[in-house]
């Protein structure tokens, strides 16, 4: 095999010193005579310049990173259908990172900016902590939450309203007269957790039934802890006529564990997941799910970043995507093919 040509090889050939070639490379002023030398044997030798030197010359990597929980979540991949053509267009290559939700590897990717091997970054913190909040100020490449953060944060921000996304699924499923309405949540310590847990009390409060405790289960916000989470749900509250899950994940979940249990869906038990995933209208029965604007939130993350890049010294922008219930055959009997509402 051909070894790939280095400065030295290049010296050799154009009869200059490596630091004159390396001085060339760099794009540092040197004698007409030597940059003809250097860059005619660079050309003869197949040399392809390292784009870690070139950043380090023009300070930019053509990179963006997008650190997201879990790279396999269908919200996410959403959101890179959408962000990656719009940065690839502007000449830049997507970087992706999964930190498992881990806030102490968000944080050591917070501080590797200060490396400049991403130009800008899009984050997805589930857990924002002061940690966070400080690395943003102190941040040397533009930054982009998606997710809720502090009015006063000093960066871009995209969210959406998953308060309102509650009460529209709590009030679809009083709607259809249930009252038994459990739900299955996320880690209480999350951003999306938090607020959803609160939201469910406001949303049953405003309809006048009574906040209960049993009927809650937490769990995470992964199918296989979906089911584990229903399960015990359902074997605490048998009588559970619909059942409001915290994202399409345990929903799926939740959805197996109905079925083994024999209990069908939606005539028995109806259920609803939040963010309207595409794998909603795979699930048997297709899931009802109030959209939270994945590809909305991917995109407007995506031109943020761009203008930010283009205009640094601007204030910090927020971008809010509102919520949409799609009702589905998991709630209304009527969308099952072959059957009646009752």
């Amino acid at each position: 095999m051909t070894e790939e040509p280095t400065i030295t090889t290049i010296a050799q050939h154009a009869g200059v010193s490596i630091a004159s070639v390396s001085r060339v490379l760099n794009g540092l002023p040197t004698k007409a005579e030597t940059e003809r030398k250097v860059m005619s044997a660079a050309r003869e030798l197949g040399y392809v310049p390292n784009s870690a030197a070139r950043s380090l010359k023009s300070r930019r990597s053509n990179q963006i990173g997008f650190a997201m929980a879990d790279i396999g979540n269908p919200v996410y991949l959403a959101m890179i259908r959408e962000i990656q053509p719009i940065f690839k267009a502007a000449g830049y290559r997507l970087v992706l990172h999964s930190t498992d939700a881990d806030t102490a590897d968000e944080i050591d990717v917070l501080r590797g900016l200060g490396e400049r091997y991403i130009d800008g970054l899009i984050m997805i913190p589930l857990r924002l902590t002061g940690e966070h909040l400080t690395m943003f100020a102190a941040a040397r490449a533009p930054i982009v939450v998606i997710g809720s953060v502090p009015e006063d944060a000093p960066v871009d921000n995209v969210r959406t309203d998953s308060r309102a996304g509650v009460r529209l699924a709590v009030e679809h499923l009083h709607g259809l007269g249930r009252r038994r309405i459990g739900f299955v949540n996320g880690p209480l310590d999350t951003v999306p957790g938090a607020a959803r847990s609160a939201a469910y009390a406001e949303a049953l409060a405003a309809l006048g039934l009574p906040y209960d405790p049993g009927l809650t289960q937490v769990g995470d916000f992964y199918r296989a802890e979906g089911a584990r989470a229903a399960a015990r749900l359902l074997d605490r509250v048998p009588d559970l006529d619909a059942l409001l899950c915290a994202n399409d994940l345990i929903a799926f979940g939740a959805l197996d564990v109905l079925r083994r249990a024999g209990r069908r869906v939606p005539q028995d038990v109806a259920v609803a997941g939040m963010d309207d995933t595409d794998l909603a209208t795979l699930a048997w029965p297709p899931l009802t799910s109030v959209s939270l604007g994945s590809a909305e939130r991917g995109r407007a993350a995506a031109e943020l970043l761009l203008d930010k890049l283009e205009n640094t010294r601007r204030a910090p922008r927020v971008v809010t995507v509102e919520p949409r219930l799609v009702v589905r055959a998991s709630t209304d009997p009527s969308r099952i093919p072959g059957e009646e509402a009752p």
